[in-house]
């Protein structure tokens, strides 16, 4: 399955995605982690090759999958030596990524399985692109959190123009737009390229939001958004303690199946 033509193979005849952070190892239900569920949702859309970015001490998360009988995705592990950003961690999954467009996403993030859709839909280079609104009524994410996320300038035909990674009040005062990003993208082999190019951060990292405004600006590369309004833009944020209960209570009535 192609990427941007849902009856089209490619190497494998699968979708590849690559999974950005390795946190999600809380458990919800049944004995399983939160991770158990975003990966069910990859594969309801259609995702069979699945490859988690850890950090070299996250040895439980091999330790789990590799005991799992798995039945509708195959899942791979990259090492991220260093906590140096999600563009780095991006490199990092770069020869699972191969010859093919990956969906790169949080795993600390539950998407909905129709936003992973969308995008395939488009095909790569792509975004999902949130509603503002739409999150904070179906998801368990607090307006202040969302007001940190990064602004997307979108034109008329639903191209990414900027975006705006930790906007400042100066920014979000002068933001006409509606759509945020909760870094679910579609990325094309090439995109490695921006990730070696951007420079570090003020944080001293290597940014993903960077990186896509150096492939939009440098390289030439348009991302097409699909945007998610209504239930579909519900995701699942989990940051802290405070957000378990309520994930628990959306995700545990469905059993995952991987």
């Amino acid at each position: 399955m192609q990427q941007g033509d849902p009856n089209a193979t490619l190497s494998g005849g699968q979708m590849r995605a690559a999974d950005v952070g390795s946190k999600a190892m809380m458990p919800i239900a049944f004995g399983r982690p939160f991770l158990d569920w975003v990966m069910s949702a990859l594969a309801d859309a259609g995702v069979r090759d699945i490859c988690l970015v850890i950090a070299p001490s996250h040895n439980e998360i091999r330790n789990y999958y590799s005991r799992l009988t798995l039945t509708r995705v195959r899942i791979s592990f990259v090492v991220q030596e260093e906590a140096r950003g999600t563009a780095d961690a991006v490199l990092a999954a770069e020869e699972f990524s191969d010859s093919d467009s990956t969906i790169v996403l949080n795993g600390d993030n539950y998407y909905p399985a129709e936003a992973y859709r969308a995008l395939i839909a488009l095909g790569a280079p792509s975004l999902v692109a949130f509603e503002r609104e739409a999150l904070l009524a179906h998801s368990n994410i607090e307006a202040d959190r969302i007001a940190r996320y990064a602004l997307l300038d979108i034109d008329d035909r639903g191209v990414l123009r900027r975006i705006v990674e930790k906007p400042d009040a100066s920014a979000m005062a002068a933001w006409s737009g509606q759509y945020v990003s909760m870094n679910l993208w579609s990325f094309p082999p090439s995109f490695v390229a921006a990730c070696r190019a951007v420079r570090p951060s003020a944080r001293g990292e290597l940014e993903l939001p960077a990186a896509v405004q150096y492939a939009i600006d440098d390289m030439g590369l348009e991302f097409r958004a699909a945007p998610m309004k209504g239930p579909g833009a519900g995701v699942l944020d989990l940051s802290s303690r405070a957000d378990v209960q309520m994930i628990v209570d959306r995700l545990s009535p469905r059993r995952p199946v991987l």
